[in-house]
């Protein structure tokens, strides 16, 4: 009910978002309804955020949680059953799993390499990176200001602050920049 509400209240928001995207594509059109659905505060902004990314991501459960401040960047997100988004967390090409917790702050950029800088001759925004999936399993913990650039396994927890650089196991704690597993949760 609540979400079928939220939709007919965010109708304009999609209409927009779908003509801009035929202008400029679709992530570059996400990433600005993102910034502006962002900035709505409490349950009445995480329902009509949930409400806009079920229709434009490539999966968006209802039950989400998508707190204030957090921006989206990558259509083909997908975000599972029960995920929450602390605030402020920034996302891009990325699988979250089932019931898992992002903590404020958290950075999932689509991959290591967005950006590439290996030639000298062409400035570095204008080299092209290359995007890769993250993907977080179910029923993970990512701790607050963590940055994600691999994929993480089910049932781990990474300690806030974290720098993931390469893939953890599954049911794994890892802490520290690098990342580093530290202790097996089995």
């Amino acid at each position: 009910m609540m979400l079928g509400m939220s939709t007919v209240v965010i109708l304009p928001v999609l209409a927009w978002y779908y003509a801009y995207s035929l202008a400029i594509g679709r992530d570059s059109a996400l990433e600005g309804a993102s910034q502006m659905l962002s900035m709505l505060p409490g349950r009445c902004g995480n329902l009509l955020r949930v409400a806009f990314y079920a229709r434009v991501l490539e999966q968006c459960e209802s039950n989400a949680t998508i707190c204030f401040g957090s921006v989206l960047s990558k259509v083909a997100c997908r975000i599972g059953s029960h995920v929450y988004i602390g605030p402020y967390c920034q996302l891009g090409l990325v699988t979250i799993g089932d019931e898992t917790l992002l903590g404020p702050s958290v950075q999932i950029p689509s991959g290591p390499h967005t950006h590439t800088f290996d030639r000298l001759d062409v400035p570095i925004r204008n080299q092209r990176g290359a995007l890769q999936r993250v993907e977080i399993g179910a029923d993970c913990w990512i701790g607050a200001g963590s940055i994600v650039m691999a994929n993480v396994g089910t049932q781990s927890v990474i300690a806030a602050g974290s720098v993931v650089t390469k893939s953890i196991p599954n049911k794994s704690v890892a802490v520290g920049v690098p990342a580093k597993v530290i202790k097996n949760r089995s």
